[in-house]
């Protein structure tokens, strides 16, 4: 189970490394074009994605701190 959750925050993570990307350098929210707004504007959908995505990013974050723990275990 863990390692499920693990994959799907990991792919949302990258998701919202490459929207934020291309806000960035073009202006364009791929979120906001996948689920049909205008960019700027922000609907449910959105909102939930980008939600999701902030709560992914949290859990890669102590995924990250649960790997760093087992690697001074290991030394």
């Amino acid at each position: 189970m863990r390692k499920s959750l693990d994959l799907v925050t990991l792919v949302l993570v990258i998701v919202g490394a490459l929207n934020w990307g291309l806000v960035g350098l073009f202006e364009f929210d791929l979120v906001a074009t996948i689920v049909g707004e205008e960019f700027g504007e922000v609907n449910v959908l959105s909102r939930i994605v980008y939600i999701l995505v902030a709560v992914s990013g949290v859990y890669q974050f102590s995924a990250l701190g649960r790997m760093a723990g087992n690697d001074t275990q290991r030394a």
